[in-house]
């Protein structure tokens, strides 16, 4: 070793360097910065390791640096890295909007398009719905994430701390109710305000679009109740409604099937995907029923830096690393093994209100005394605190934040997911005894 050798900055410096030079509005979950990574796990610039829950917020489904995602990323770094497909095309970028069209449920002609975030896919989503159907109304879910900018913010379902801040938000973005049991809304609850909508603030013909995610994200890691898709179906069908499903964070194998809208049985018109399929790149898409998507006109969709070839060619690696290493079945062999080990750490903990998940996405909402009138924020963040002591990262969520979301990448070793369980029951355990 040089000894020489400038040494490296620590994690205080460089968060001190961060909030000189950042504005305060990026948070940041963890007070680390990091060195490399390998699959579930983390180094830090100091050197520490930390296995990883977050999976950069449900991005990795295939792990930090997958080798056949990175070496797929170093090939095409030979080649081109941008052209801008709009000016010059690239067969990878076709390739794989034909493997989405193929893979993608249903039995209509699809086509596909793609773009960078998951927001801008919503986005379009949007646009290419309103193109369709020649109307303006978008009904949304209580709860949802869609994204941060303007008209994403204005249908994702939470204030604080997305919308309170920056104003008026777009027009005809209409919010409904979202099924929980454990609140006590039902589907038929949800389909009613729906009904009500159409009956007090806007009629059904002047709806373009009702949007869903499979599983709410943000919101608290709550999968749809199984009528829910197929009555939103059933909805939309009868009033030429278009029925999108954001799968940006539930897609690519995530919930036990390359779509969780599989899960449900039910043909999407169109289907946002973003995270999961990038590998760690930044990709987006839409893929959708072949007639709503050809209804914006040519110059419409697009974007300057959409389907870069570098994440192209890290998606097409993902798919392959999807189906050769069988990531749908294991996403529903550790989310089982999760979820039972949650239920016996809530036999314990009278703060764990519920349990539950879709595949491999999982939560565990804390109340107390089990309340779910009483949600307890403090103990998730007492948990998120106390676990990172120990060298795990985990993130929380919900529309009161008393929610532990986990999300690993599905290509853990189980001996790391169960060193992570263990620091989650120990960190439970203290957090308990403290309250004691």
């Amino acid at each position: 070793m040089n000894a020489n050798a400038p040494k490296p900055p620590s994690n205080a410096e460089l968060l001190r360097r961060r909030n000189a030079a950042l504005p305060r509005g990026y948070g940041q979950a963890h007070p680390i910065f990091a060195s490399r990574a390998d699959n579930a796990e983390i180094v830090d610039v100091e050197g520490r390791r930390w296995i990883d829950f977050c999976a950069g917020i449900a991005v990795l489904n295939t792990g930090h640096r997958h080798p056949r995602v990175a070496a797929a990323v170093r090939e095409q770094l030979e080649h081109f890295t941008h052209t801008c497909f709009q000016v010059v095309a690239y067969e990878s970028y076709v390739a794989l909007c034909e493997r989405l069209i193929a893979l993608a449920p249903g039995k209509s002609p699809k086509k596909a398009c793609l773009f960078t975030t998951g927001a801008e896919a919503v986005e379009n989503a949007v646009k290419i719905a309103r193109a369709a159907t020649n109307r303006s109304g978008v009904i949304a879910f209580g709860g949802a994430f869609h994204g941060r900018t303007l008209l994403t913010m204005a249908l994702t379902g939470k204030v604080e701390p997305y919308k309170g801040a920056f104003g008026a938000m777009p027009g005809e973005i209409f919010h409904v109710p979202y099924p929980h049991a454990l609140r006590g809304v039902r589907t038929e609850d949800s389909l009613h305000a729906i009904e009500t909508l159409f009956k007090t603030t806007i009629p059904a013909h002047r709806i373009a679009a009702i949007i869903v995610e499979p599983v709410q994200g943000e919101g608290g890691y709550i999968p749809a109740p199984v009528d829910l898709l197929p009555r939103l179906r059933a909805l939309c069908d009868q009033h030429g409604i278009v029925l999108i499903v954001d799968e940006v964070q539930t897609g690519i194998a995530r919930c036990g099937s390359l779509f969780a809208t599989e899960r449900y049985g039910i043909e999407p018109d169109l289907i946002t995907l973003a995270k999961g399929l990038g590998g760690g790149t930044t990709l987006s898409a839409v893929v959708g029923k072949a007639e709503l998507m050809d209804a914006p006109p040519a110059g419409g969709l697009g974007s300057t830096y959409a389907g870069n070839p570098l994440a192209v060619a890290a998606a097409h690696a993902v798919l392959d690393v999807v189906a050769e290493e069988d990531l749908c079945a294991r996403a529903e062999t550790l989310g089982v093994r999760m979820r039972a080990r949650f239920e016996t750490m809530r036999n314990r903990f009278p703060f764990i209100a519920e349990v539950r998940g879709l595949g491999a996405m999982t939560a565990v909402e804390f109340c107390h005394e089990g309340d779910p009138k009483r949600p307890a924020p403090e103990i998730a963040n007492a948990l998120k605190e106390e676990a990172a002591r120990r060298g795990l990262l985990l993130l929380t969520c919900g529309s009161y934040g008393n929610v532990l979301r986990v999300m690993i990448p599905l290509t853990i070793p189980e001996a790391v997911l169960d060193e992570g369980l263990d620091i989650i029951e120990a960190s439970l355990q203290a957090i308990a005894e403290r309250k004691a």
